[in-house]
């Protein structure tokens, strides 16, 4: 009896030290290695950089000069995993925000740039060699010549036969069509038939009179 109780002490005993050799023994996660002071550096000057740009162009946010400072401290005390992550995170962030000031600066240009079109377009002085088809696909008026009868409608005081203006007149250009304005100008254009100066084509009164 004395002997059994022994032999299972013995395999308790057996199979606690293989678990504490076996722990002692397993496979340890080796530590990623630090940033070179060489790379710490790199990425200081990139968010430099990139700060500098931004800045320039009037888009950095306030706290990205102070991030690549706080970068340069850690780099000055030896610590250039910090360094490296501070100097990512700033130029990042310089990268994002002049990103969304140019996003912005295009969407401000061509808000302007259709303030001015639309503008210009208010009025147009013919000019020699003018037709209502020419002026239509001028790109300060419709930028298409198949809505010349958009002018002819809004011009119907000061024009008698759509095939004959003058040099001199001025003409009121609407920017405010509808889209089926638009569509039945278009219509018009494209199945007027036949023309002839010094005639008020009878498609032409029917169009008028829509």
């Amino acid at each position: 009896m004395k002997i059994l109780t022994v032999m299972k002490h013995s395999a308790l005993l057996a199979l606690i030290l293989g678990f504490m050799v076996g722990c002692a023994t397993a496979p340890q996660q080796e530590e990623p290695e630090a940033p070179t002071v060489a790379e710490a550096q790199a990425a200081i000057d990139a968010a430099h950089a990139a700060v500098e740009e931004a800045q320039a162009a009037g888009a950095v946010w306030r706290d990205s000069a102070d991030m690549v400072k706080e970068a340069e401290a850690a780099l000055a005390d030896g610590d250039t995993t910090n360094a490296v992550e501070l100097a990512n995170r700033a130029r990042r962030q310089a990268e994002n925000a002049l990103a969304q000031k140019q996003l912005e600066d295009e969407r401000l240009a061509q808000q302007q740039a259709e303030q001015e079109r639309q503008q210009a377009a208010d009025e147009y002085t013919v000019e020699r060699g003018d037709s209502l088809w020419s002026i239509s696909g001028k790109s300060s008026v419709y930028n298409n010549p198949y809505k010349w009868p958009l002018i002819y409608k809004a011009n119907r005081d000061k024009i008698n036969d759509a095939d004959l203006i003058h040099p001199g007149q001025n003409f009121t250009i609407r920017n405010d069509w509808s889209d089926g304005d638009i569509d039945a100008a278009v219509n018009h254009a494209r199945t007027r038939g036949a023309w002839s100066v010094g005639v008020v084509e009878e498609s032409d009164r029917a169009y008028l009179a829509r």
